[in-house]
């Protein structure tokens, strides 16, 4: 132990696995895309499998891919050999994964496949191998050197095996189109369904809006905000297009006998900062907050700049944005 240097080991196992991904890089060609355009025509499910190490990629594979708009779940091999080859129909494909392409456990699935013509994906380090040979389409992955040489334990080859199914992934999901608010859908929860959040999800909208008419006056205004609580009143054309904003701070600003005599169009804040329903609720989140001026409210315009919804800061930050 009085020679061990963990962080040479460290960085030796993290040059072994960087090598490794170069050459996977290099290799990826046709099959792969060929692959791809399979999966995003099915109009089943991506079946992944695998057995011990590779199953544990597998199964990340299947959630990724499940996440991403392609529906996909995980079968393991022993227990498709025992009733659960039902759960795959001809309108599925398989995804297998074994870098030695001989894995035991994998035999009745490929036939399986062969028989009822299922497509089969195989993703091994072998093209010669039975995974290989029986394949419709190949994810071949480099058969480099582990990282934990001696044994061969599972390293580089998994980390590979990953590389691949998250390439794999990510090219399925452009090809289909796949936009944040599609991955919000399977990710409500927590702080990434909060960043994913689009404007309209959180907006006051209708008659929750504060907004009076350019020569409404100071008065209505006043009415107005402390009817709506939110510090703030749009002021609209004769349009009804968004012309301006009166806040809080514009009253202070204006503070004096007259106030109350003027109409909103002398007191409002010209062209203030707006945004879409379209937009995420994070970008909103950075345009209230990031460079000057820095605003706790924010209201969102259609296409001819009328208003369809109004942001608070703090409605932001109950979502749980940051």
């Amino acid at each position: 132990m009085q020679d061990f240097d963990a962080l040479e080991v460290a960085r030796r196992v993290i040059a072994i696995e960087r090598d490794g991904l170069s050459q996977l890089e290099n290799m990826i060609g046709e099959p792969f895309a060929a692959a791809v355009t399979l999966a995003a025509g099915l109009k089943g499910r991506l079946i992944c499998t695998g057995v011990g190490k590779s199953g544990h990629v597998a199964r990340k594979i299947a959630a990724t891919l499940a996440s991403t708009g392609t529906p996909a779940y995980y079968v393991h091999p022993t227990e498709a050999s025992h009733g659960d080859l039902g759960m795959i129909t001809g309108d599925d494909a398989v995804l297998a994964l074994s870098k030695s392409g001989e894995t035991r456990e994998l035999g009745d699935l490929i036939a399986y496949c062969r028989r009822f013509e299922v497509p089969l994906i195989g993703m091994t380090a072998h093209a010669d191998s039975t995974l290989g040979r029986a394949s419709n389409y190949e994810l071949f992955v480099p058969n480099a050197i582990e990282a934990c040489a001696e044994t061969r334990a599972p390293t580089t080859s998994t980390t590979l095996m990953m590389a691949m199914g998250d390439a794999f992934a990510v090219a399925l999901l452009e090809a289909r189109g796949f936009t944040a608010t599609d991955f919000r859908t399977f990710h409500p929860g927590g702080a990434l369904g909060a960043a994913l959040a689009s404007a309209a999800d959180v907006m006051h909208a209708g008659e929750s809006m504060p907004l009076v008419a350019g020569q409404a006056s100071m008065s209505e205004v006043l009415l107005e905000m402390t009817a709506k609580s939110f510090g703030c009143a749009g002021i609209l054309d004769a349009d009804g297009r968004l012309m301006g904003i009166i806040t809080d701070g514009d009253l202070r600003r204006h503070m004096g006998n007259d106030l109350v005599d003027r109409v909103a169009e002398e007191v409002m804040t010209r062209d203030p900062k707006v945004g879409s329903p379209t937009m995420l609720a994070a970008d909103a989140l950075r345009e209230m907050t990031v460079g000057t001026p820095k605003i706790t409210q924010l209201f969102l315009v259609d296409e001819e700049n009328r208003p369809a919804g109004l942001l608070h800061l703090h409605d932001l930050l109950r979502i749980g944005l940051k």
